[in-house]
């Protein structure tokens, strides 16, 4: 599944290539065909992202309600899922397969989306919904770090498991969670309790960073710069999932500071990796 820079990358390919002017949609797959019907013609007005759900805004926002007050669904909310995958073009656009959920095009691109678990019209109400029940985003403005702190100072569940949670914190995945973890140390089995007020600012401080630089380079990068390949004399990693990383996918690996052995474990259904020399609890 897409971690959350990679949504928010996504927000700003959209707003790159369809703002400023009308956005042909449709729905070569039919499932999204009436809502494509009512958008068609109109312009992309916002993109934005929170965690792992991205937003498509279509018209002006003072058409967000009809005469009668009544809300009505001019957001396209997206989530990706395990499956889902977006696909930008230059036009003009091929003819499409019939696994594209969504077209988005225009005189210069087009983009298809296939495989989303989530690609609904929605309305303010809805969106305002989605945004409640997530925790804080690193990369949006609008992010209280102490709201996430506040439910992992209380919870006993593992850090690991709590920095997973998106009603934690939005938009880590297992990527920036078994990276974070290592660079500061932190044992993935500590309770959320056991981590301090400090350590949690030091963490939530490096997601912002180690995310804003995976928006700009589209890849993860978590290696700091005395522990590159170039600086160490190592071989570059070689995975589909593309950037320089300490523990993540390295199981039984050396690690990059101690030499010892990383290892994996299975923790919320999902793979867990640290190195236990360098995480002492």
């Amino acid at each position: 599944m897409p971690e959350g820079h990679t949504i928010h990358r996504l927000a700003q390919d959209y707003t790159e290539a369809f703002t400023g002017g009308a956005t042909r949609v449709t729905s070569p797959q039919g499932k999204f065909t009436d809502a494509a019907a009512l958008l068609t013609g109109t312009e992309l007005t916002t993109a934005e992202a929170h965690g792992k759900h991205l937003f498509l805004r279509f018209g002006p926002e003072d058409t967000a309600d009809t005469a009668d007050g009544a809300d009505i669904g001019d957001w396209i909310h997206i989530h990706l899922g395990l499956f889902g995958k977006v696909t930008f073009g230059p036009a003009p656009a091929p003819p499409p397969t019939d696994t594209v959920r969504l077209r988005l095009a225009n005189d210069t691109t087009y983009v298809d989306l296939r495989g989303p678990t989530t690609c609904a019209l929605i309305t303010d109400a809805e969106k305002r919904a989605v945004h409640d029940r997530l925790g804080p985003d690193p990369l949006r403005p609008d992010a209280d770090p102490s709201a996430a702190y506040r439910r992992i100072s209380r919870s006993r569940t593992t850090i690991a498991a709590l920095l997973m949670d998106q009603k934690v914190i939005a938009g880590v995945g297992n990527v920036y969670r078994a990276e974070v973890l290592f660079r500061h140390a932190i044992d993935p089995y500590r309770p959320g309790k056991d981590i301090t007020p400090r350590e949690w600012e030091a963490m939530w401080a490096d997601l912002v960073e180690l995310m804003r630089e995976g928006v700009r380079n589209n890849r993860i990068d978590t290696v700091r710069p005395e522990h590159t390949p170039e600086a160490m004399g190592r071989p570059p990693r070689v995975d589909d999932h593309g950037g320089e990383v300490y523990v993540y996918r390295r199981a039984t690996l050396p690690c990059h500071i101690c030499g010892g052995e990383i290892r994996t474990a299975d923790l919320a259904a999902r793979n867990l990796f640290w190195c236990p020399t360098c995480q002492q609890r």
